[in-house]
């Protein structure tokens, strides 16, 4: 599935970092000033907008994605110019960014990426894994590709992103890892049987890793979405799974049956929201937080659990 570099602006010797230590914080500077940030799936949604909200807080951006479909997903997923795209957004907020194609379900490609990283900015001190797909079935109709695929980008290709990066942290012992799971992987969830246990098992790795980590500088946290509006929601096949009496159901049909599924009646969120959880777990004011599960739900688990 292999990778494709693209080049980061600024020098490689302005960025190189002392590997061994953690970059340290400058009164006034902003939360990650001299951080680096490595972010997966990013060619658009939640990924495109963590990539911009992390280097408007100040870290320089290593990016990937597929930029490929996936034949059992019923949606496009994201491509090379998006990716591109993504890139120029970061840098429009000053920060540098690297940008490359890789398959988080390849872990050739996933090294390459981190590699290229090292050697463009010295150290990386932040792994989003937010790589994701999702689709629908009913649970005696999921053939094996369909789940194989779902749990390989969804749950492997997490475990995969944080294995390539995770021995460079534990060197440094600085590290902060975020997992974007979902509110799938809180509670069941009908005809989504296969993305529910890829994203459960998410929260698993997470607090088992953060156990493994707790004494080496390193945290390691998930953040569970509820709707978000991004392709992923707003698509044909989606819209048909929530309206199915309609021939071809539009953004507004669906509007009130994704707010019906939380208790604020908002039918999703901004992806800025999310983002916004995300910074908080990467900054040093975050440090007491690890192996822990936010949830930016729209209050759909309020009494759940």
């Amino acid at each position: 599935m292999g990778s494709k570099r693209s080049d980061a602006s600024g020098s490689k010797a302005e960025k190189k970092g002392k590997r061994g230590k953690a970059p340290k914080s400058v009164s006034g500077a902003r939360p990650l000033d001299g951080r680096v940030a490595f972010i997966t799936g990013a060619a658009r949604g939640q990924g495109r907008s963590h990539a911009v909200a992390l280097a408007s807080e100040g870290a320089d951006i290593i990016i990937c994605d597929i930029a490929a479909d996936i034949d059992t997903v019923p949606y496009p997923l994201g491509t090379d110019a998006e990716l591109r795209e993504t890139a120029s957004l970061v840098e429009a907020t000053g920060r540098s960014c690297l940008a490359m194609v890789a398959d988080v379900r390849d872990t050739e490609a996933l090294a390459a990426v981190v590699a290229a990283g090292l050697d463009t900015f010295g150290h990386i001190d932040i792994c989003v894994a937010n790589a994701g797909i999702t689709g629908f079935s009913k649970f005696q109709d999921l053939d094996d590709q369909t789940w194989q695929d779902m749990i390989d980008v969804d749950l492997t290709g997490v475990f995969k992103t944080i294995r390539a990066v995770l021995p460079h942290m534990l060197e440094r012992r600085y590290g902060r890892i975020v997992a974007v799971s979902s509110m799938a992987g809180r509670m069941g969830n009908p005809n989504l049987a296969h993305y529910v246990a890829a994203k459960w098992g998410v929260i698993g790795l997470v607090k088992t890793l953060a156990m493994e980590t707790a004494n080496k500088g390193i945290t390691v946290n998930a953040v569970c979405p509820a709707a978000v509006d991004t392709p992923m929601l707003h698509n044909p096949a989606m819209y048909s799974l929530f309206c199915p009496e309609l021939a071809e159901p539009t953004r507004d049909d669906v509007a009130p049956r994704y707010a019906s599924m939380n208790r604020m009646g908002v039918p999703w969120l901004a992806p800025e929201e999310i983002s916004r959880a995300v910074s908080f777990l990467c900054a040093d004011d975050a440090r007491a937080t690890t192996g822990q599960v936010i949830e930016v739900s729209l209050g759909s688990s309020a009494g759940q659990h």
